[in-house]
This record gives structure tokens, C-alpha cells and sequence, in this order.
């Protein structure tokens, strides 16, 4: 029997969600990380001289969601805020569901707003589904 640790993410759509009301579904989703710095600080012990480690501050990455383009301009709207320079923070969560549409997992991020918004490039002779991505940035991330 498999256990929650046993888990893979084989995400087929994830969706964005803004304080609880689902605002878009992408195809793509990258940026679900942070790092902490490493503070080194100096140290004697015993005489000797000793080379200390401790965390620092956190960095979130952006989140990037990409989708093929859609005539839904929710995602452009709330992007129009910033440039009006209404910015709206707002907590938000990027959900994972499985091929069957089931939930199967959920990354909450905290004071999210649009930072960029971008299209692939127009180009006439070829079949591409044009591309559309948002980039969030925000203040703390952790998994629900």
C-alpha cells in the first residue's frame, strides 16, 4: 500500500486560485521553491578557530504558470491593476490535479500580484497554440 511519501505528481493541469475562488487552469507551472541563506560566522572552540553556520533570510521564487492562450482576460485584468498602479496582494494557491481531475496536491503562496504577463510570438506560418504566461510574485510559500 502505497503511503503519502510514495506519491508522484504526474500533474496534468494545475490550477491558480485566488483567496479561495479559481481563477485560470495552465498546462505548466515552475517556480514552486525557496532557498535559505547561509549565514557563516566565526567561532573559537578550545582554541581553535571554528567556521559557524546558521540560516538567514528565505527566498521564494516567482511563479510561473504558462497555458495556451484564451480569450478569458481574468489573468490580463488583475495584471492591468499594476501597471494602473492599483497593485492588489492577495493569497493564492497553485493546485495540482491528476489526469482524472482529482486534487492531489496544493502549494499555498502568501501576498501574490502579477509581475509580468507575456504571449509566444506571433508567427503565421506555423500550427503552434500560442502561449500565454504569468509570473507571480510573492512573499512566503509552503505546501497545504
Amino acid at each position: 500500500m502505497a503511503n503519502e511519501h510514495d506519491l508522484e505528481f504526474l500533474g496534468s493541469q494545475f490550477a491558480l486560485e485566488l483567496e479561495g475562488v479559481e481563477m485560470a487552469r495552465f498546462t505548466g507551472c515552475s517556480g514552486l521553491s525557496y532557498s535559505t541563506e547561509v549565514v557563516e560566522y566565526q567561532d573559537t572552540v578550545g582554541g581553535k578557530i571554528i567556521i559557524r553556520k546558521r540560516p538567514g533570510r528565505t527566498k521564494y521564487d516567482d511563479i510561473v504558470l504558462k497555458r495556451g492562450l484564451s480569450a478569458d482576460s481574468a489573468i490580463i485584468d488583475w495584471h492591468t491593476k499594476v501597471l494602473e498602479g492599483a497593485v492588489e496582494r492577495t493569497n493564492g494557491s497553485i493546485v495540482i490535479y491528476d489526469n482524472a481531475g482529482t486534487e492531489v496536491g496544493r502549494w499555498n503562496f502568501e501576498a501574490g500580484w502579477p509581475s509580468k504577463w507575456s504571449a509566444s510570438d506571433l508567427d503565421a506560418g506555423t500550427d503552434d497554440v500560442m502561449i500565454e504566461e504569468l509570473t507571480i510574485s510573492h512573499e512566503g510559500l509552503f505546501k497545504a
